[in-house]
């Protein structure tokens, strides 16, 4: 919320997960960041300007990368793994629970971990009975030990109804969705609080699609930052997790400069007050 400033490598509790960990609140998002040299150095540059978290997803096909950079950060640098938190994501639905097990398996090959910190259902499609499915397949696979927060992504109002009126054993610790001033699902936002899932937002930076607004641009000029850095910031405010995606050095450094201010409330109102329902990617929250 507007007055705490946190730092990069503040963390969120997950109330919805049974060991009461947390997650941090910044990170690096990897998606379409090419498999190879690109990946690794923006997963090896984060990790170097102090990020200790990576958002990354089998559909990326850069999981490999992802792991390969933190694996030579630890030994480079001493940091603990149990400080550096890696997501992945189920990249297709199916009907059988034992199918994420296999995909998680996978992932931990590519990656080279012993476990994944969180692991997401990437979307909501193939309907009710199948996000159960799949969902059931996530609380197997957590019990194991092979991941140690489970949650969702892309998954609307309905969807995350549907999935708690079957009374699971884990409800999601997270709910990863694009999230900004220019959408800012209000609805959805107010839903997952009441269920106590965390928001994460995949697009804080509105894609650069928003960077010239005339009040990004006022803020920007107000608190002396730049247009992302103020978009980053009211993702912070709102309390989500916050992602921002970029594959240049000097960009993934600017990026974290942004836990020497918070916006004042009225701005934070201010910048909600844009909404527009922008879609700058994949639109799924209201999927069958």
């Amino acid at each position: 919320m507007p007055g705490d400033l946190y730092s990069i490598t503040s963390t969120i509790d997950l109330p919805n997960d049974p060991e009461g960990r947390s997650y941090p609140r910044f990170g690096l998002g990897v998606y379409v960041t090419e498999p190879g040299a690109e990946t690794y150095n923006a997963v090896t540059w984060a990790l170097e300007a102090g990020y200790r978290h990576i958002d990354g997803a089998e559909w990326y096909e850069n999981e490999e990368d992802c792991g390969r950079a933190i694996n030579d950060f630890i030994k480079k640098s001493g940091v603990p793994r149990s400080d550096i938190f890696f997501t992945t994501k189920l990249m297709h639905n199916r009907t059988d629970p034992a199918w994420v097990t296999k995909c998680v398996d996978v992932s931990l090959e590519k990656a080279g971990l012993d476990y994944i910190d969180l692991y997401l259902i990437h979307d909501p499609t193939g309907g009710p009975d199948v996000r159960a499915a799949m969902w059931e397949g996530c609380c197997q696979v957590r019990d194991t030990g092979k991941v140690r927060a489970i949650g969702v992504s892309n998954f609307g109002v309905k969807h995350l109804e549907d999935l708690l009126a079957r009374k699971p054993k884990y409800a999601p610790a997270v709910n990863q969705v694009d999230l900004h001033p220019f959408m800012t699902r209000n609805d959805l936002v107010a839903y997952c609080e009441s269920q106590r899932i965390v928001l994460e937002a995949w697009a804080p930076l509105v894609r650069g699609m928003r960077f010239k607004h005339p009040v990004v641009v006022e803020l920007a000029k107000k608190y002396n930052k730049s247009p992302a850095q103020v978009l980053i910031r009211y993702g912070l405010d709102r309390g989500f997790i916050v992602i921002p995606k970029s594959t240049k050095k000097e960009r993934i450094v600017d990026n974290a400069q942004v836990f020497d201010f918070t916006l004042d409330q009225d701005d934070v109102d201010r910048l909600t007050g844009l909404d527009e329902r922008l879609v700058t990617d994949w639109f799924v929250t209201e999927v069958e």
